[in-house]
């Protein structure tokens, strides 16, 4: 069975996992992983796919993928990447999805956490970049107290974002405007420094450079 993206959307199941996963994050203090965040990183690897030149069911599956990549977070934060890629599995598996897409789904989704990912086909890699550059002031709970979390405050200080594809020169650049006022630069490099890292082996896989432009400056 050809599965579509559309389709992915309209899964209770999925749709229920994604809501209770976000609901687990919010009790442990982390910022927005519900349908806002899960829809952007579709979205995105389907944006870096295409412009890529992809064809039109590899662009799927990078969107199905980004749609289902935070589901074991429903089980526990730690290892929730590889909790995700198996109940991706019996997920997919169960709809009759064909073997072939389920393996390349389910280890795009086990491969997009930072601490153990690798991008191990182009669907992993456009998850990861998609993944780790949705840093945007939305994605902060609260703003009642901002100062108490990191997280929180080097998201809530980022107040544009434009995620660029040149074709041209090969090269992805992640432009953020961000409040020097709320978090210094060197904060955003304190966590997302490794999702850096991971977002230039990723790009790599996809032929392409992964730079980093803040407030009119290129970072890496």
């Amino acid at each position: 069975m050809i599965i579509t993206y559309e389709d992915i959307k309209k899964n209770s199941t999925i749709n229920t996992y994604i809501e209770k996963a976000d609901e687990t994050l919010l009790a442990l203090g982390f910022t927005e992983h519900s349908f806002p965040h899960v829809c952007k990183v579709a979205d995105m690897a389907g944006r870096i796919l295409t412009e890529l030149g992809f064809d039109e069911h590899t662009i799927e599956l990078g969107k199905i993928a980004g749609y289902m990549h935070d589901i074991g977070n429903v089980v526990n934060r730690i290892d929730h990447a590889q909790s995700g890629a198996i109940m991706a599995f019996r997920i997919l598996d169960k709809m009759g999805v064909n073997d072939e897409d389920i393996a390349t789904i389910v280890s795009a989704i086990g491969n997009h956490d930072e601490s153990t990912a690798f991008p191990v086909n182009v669907v992993a890699a456009a998850l990861i970049i998609a993944d780790k550059s949705d840093v945007r002031e939305s994605r902060v709970r609260s703003a009642a107290d901002i100062t108490a979390d990191i997280h929180d405050r080097v998201n809530y200080a980022v107040k544009k974002q434009y995620f660029d594809i040149d074709t041209v020169n090969k090269r992805m650049t992640l432009f953020l405007e961000v409040d020097t006022g709320i978090s210094e630069v060197m904060e955003y490099f304190e966590i997302f420094l490794g999702r850096m890292k991971l977002c230039k082996k990723a790009a790599k896989k996809l032929g392409y450079e992964y730079k980093l432009n803040i407030n009119h400056q290129e970072m890496a």
